[in-house]
């Protein structure tokens, strides 16, 4: 533990002890009722609790920072992907390459989110990046900051990104509608909610898309099925039931290198096709149960448990950019991908309130277990060069060389204890947990293993003022396994994470809204770093855990609903990252790629009153280095989204423009190739509800 993490600890001892003799001094105690934070949509921008925290206490004083899109937010805005949805909140990269159908990939305080993808509080098993969600099936998305290992195992640093399924309700609803796009997208959608008796509801959520991009010959055809039941056989007892289904093909765009986009024209590159029509193809199937249930057990007590299992099997073929020389022509390559998963996962919570002396203790108390068993198959190889003036494949032949496969099981179960304990005004949160994570097999001809045990913990403290107003500060940690050996042969360490945050919550007594600020230094260490050495008079090139990344900012967050039919949600971060590493590595003091010093955006909705409602929003993209080695930068651009939406009776009509200006820019480079970010495009939707 760092000098700093003492100090914040110590520091959060001695005001809690303060807080203590200031509250016996006063005769002052508060003994709050639990606040069940249940997955139940929230009306408006504000919400007031999240799944994700796994907490009794309001957004607003939990000492963490937290954030959360609602269902009218991402309905209001047209958001069609869940990274569009986070594009307006604060100190995310939402969609860093752009629209791509595979993925969402947001990146949060610098840091890649794949792995921090979680659904109803379960996270997603994958290899890669996390796959993308039906966001018709959400009702929320929560994305909770910094390191959560005390309440999740293992995992990034940067937090959590929970995405919360649409629930059956206790009363009947419905919609049906259509929609396309200036693109040529179709879609046609249904959500119906029934109450078959006072203690049984059914709701079932589908749609059916044809989507297209800015890219001519590159679509996505599938469709989302889900079904919920939520069955209440008394008060005590709520148990809901969810099954999805998910098929689609998505195909990335191929993209294009680099050196192309500083000497070509920018929109004609956005539109251009560089991949094999006869090639290309993708076939991929979710399927996904799950169950969660609580129960009161009486006296202040609480029993949950959430249960998912899930199934996802992907067929892959694609063409990606390789290098340009100049001229006319840039070099392809292909690549052959097959997946095949299954994960379940086990969370089972008991909470409770204890009252000891003046104090007032909401105990949780938690177990759970994941089992992700994984076969991967992915296979490299040539493809013919390309004209991208004219779109032709241009000599040489597609080939592939020998695959390379993976077959990995991955066990991993935790125990943890929380304790939000409240006092006068005062609120401290402590939690503790200890994780068995396991993985055994084979990647690409070469062991996959890994065995570790880590303690994890965190311990934060807010003060609730009478106007509203809570500062807090918060330390906590993380760790996350890594498979493989270093240059010497040892099992590499896990990386570990740790932040210190202080901020401030406000939430008005006049009107609905939340108002953040958060300072944080965020920490990830044991990162690898390649080294070549001489061991035992061999020359080895290998891994050494000789590497840091550091990231520190500001972010800023407004969400408010106000008088006269005004919405508004807005952001600002502030991010610098840098990685450390011995003197002499090429990447020491080095910030990281798409990580953007600044990210800002505001979004102001307006109800007339008259069945017109409008919207209209900024967001703005820093400049940010394409890669690691920060050997160019690619530049800033502001975007304009506009909304119009007319309800007549029992139908709405909804008109959004994404990118108005219709700016080109290229959103993130990978190993090869970079991407466009997405140009104007005009959606409108028709639903009927009821």
């Amino acid at each position: 533990m760092t000098n700093s993490a003492r100090s914040i600890l110590l520091a959060g001892a001695s005001l809690l002890a303060v807080g203590t003799a200031q509250a016996q001094d006063s005769d002052r105690v508060i003994v709050l009722s639990p606040i069940i934070v249940q997955a139940d949509d929230v009306a408006g921008y504000v919400a007031t609790g999240a799944q994700a925290a796994k907490s009794t206490l309001p957004v607003d004083e939990i000492p963490q920072s937290l954030s959360v899109v609602t269902e009218d937010q991402i309905d209001d805005q047209g958001a069609e992907r869940v990274g569009a949805a986070l594009g307006y909140t604060a100190g995310v990269l939402a969609e860093p390459f752009g629209r791509d159908p595979r993925f969402d990939s947001p990146r949060i305080r610098g840091f890649d989110a794949n792995g921090a993808q979680y659904v109803n509080g379960l996270r997603q098993g994958r290899f890669f990046g996390a796959a993308a969600q039906e966001i018709y099936g959400l009702q929320q998305i929560e994305v909770l900051r910094g390191p959560s290992s005390t309440i999740y195992g293992a995992g990034s640093p940067l937090g959590v990104i929970n995405m919360v399924q649409k629930r059956a309700r206790s009363f009947d609803f419905g919609e049906v509608g259509v929609g396309t796009d200036s693109n040529g997208s179709a879609q046609a959608f249904f959500d119906a909610n029934r109450a078959l008796s006072d203690t049984l509801a059914l709701r079932l959520t589908g749609i059916a898309r044809d989507e297209n991009t800015q890219i001519e010959d590159l679509d996505n055809k599938g469709g989302y099925l889900a079904g919920a039941l939520r069955w209440t056989p008394d008060d005590a007892t709520t148990v809901d039931v969810l099954l999805n289904y998910q098929k689609d093909a998505p195909l990335s765009p191929t993209g294009v290198p680099f050196a192309l986009t500083e000497v070509a024209d920018g929109k004609d590159l956005r539109d251009l096709y560089t991949g094999q029509k006869d090639f290309d193809d993708s076939d991929r199937e979710m399927i996904s149960f799950g169950v969660e249930i609580s129960h009161d057990l009486g006296n202040g007590w609480t029993l949950g448990q959430g249960l998912r299992y899930e199934t996802f099997n992907w067929s892959y073929d694609g063409t990606y950019a390789s290098a340009y020389t100049g001229g006319d022509i840039f070099s392809r390559g292909s690549s052959r991908q097959r997946e095949n998963t299954d994960t379940i996962s086990l969370d089972t919570r008991l909470s409770g309130q204890v009252v000891t002396g003046d104090v007032s203790h909401q105990l949780l108390f938690g177990a759970d277990i994941r089992k992700y068993d994984a076969f991967e198959s992915s296979q490299f190889g040539t493809a013919p060069a390309i004209n991208w003036r004219t779109g032709q494949s241009v000599g040489g032949e597609r080939a592939f060389f020998a695959p390379n496969a993976g077959d990995v099981v991955l066990r991993q179960a935790g125990a943890y204890a929380q304790d939000e304990l409240s006092y006068g005004n005062w609120r401290g949160v402590l939690g503790l947990r200890y994780d068995w994570v396991e993985q055994e097999g084979e990647r690409y001809g070469a062991a996959s293993e890994f065995k570790d045990n880590q303690l994890t913990g965190r311990v934060g403290l807010s003060y609730v003022m009478a106007n509203g107003v809570t500062p807090y500060g918060t330390y906590s940690t993380s760790f996350d396994p890594q498979a493989g050996t270093d240059i010497e042969g040892g099992a590499l360490k896990p990386t570990k994470g740790e932040q210190l945050e202080v901020g401030v919550k406000y939430r008005p007594l006049g009107f609905d809204g939340l108002f953040t600020a958060a300072l944080y230094d965020l920490r990830q260490t044991d990162v690898n770093r390649t080294v070549e050495e001489t061991i035992g008079g061999e020359v080895r090139r290998g891994f050494r855990q000789i590497g840091e990344v550091k990231s520190r900012g500001l972010e800023l967050e407004a969400t408010a609903q106000l008088a006269e039919g005004w919405s508004v949600r807005g952001g600002y971060a502030y991010n610098k990252t840098e990685q450390v590493a011995p003197n002499g590595d090429p990447l020491n003091g080095n910030e990281l790629a798409d990580a953007p010093n600044h990210l800002a955006s505001l979004w102001v909705d307006h109800d007339f009153e008259n069945g017109i409602s409008a919207g209209a929003g900024l967001r703005y993209i820093g400049d940010r280095y394409r890669n690691n080695a920060n050997a160019s930068k690619l530049e800033s651009v502001t975007l304009v989204d506009l909304a119009l939406r007319y309800d007549w009776e029992n139908i709405r009509t909804s008109v959004n423009v994404q990118n108005v200006t219709d700016e080109v820019y290229v959103s993130a480079c990978g190993f090869s190739y970079c991407s466009y970010g997405e140009g104007r495009t005009v959606s409108a939707k028709v639903a009927y509800t009821w």
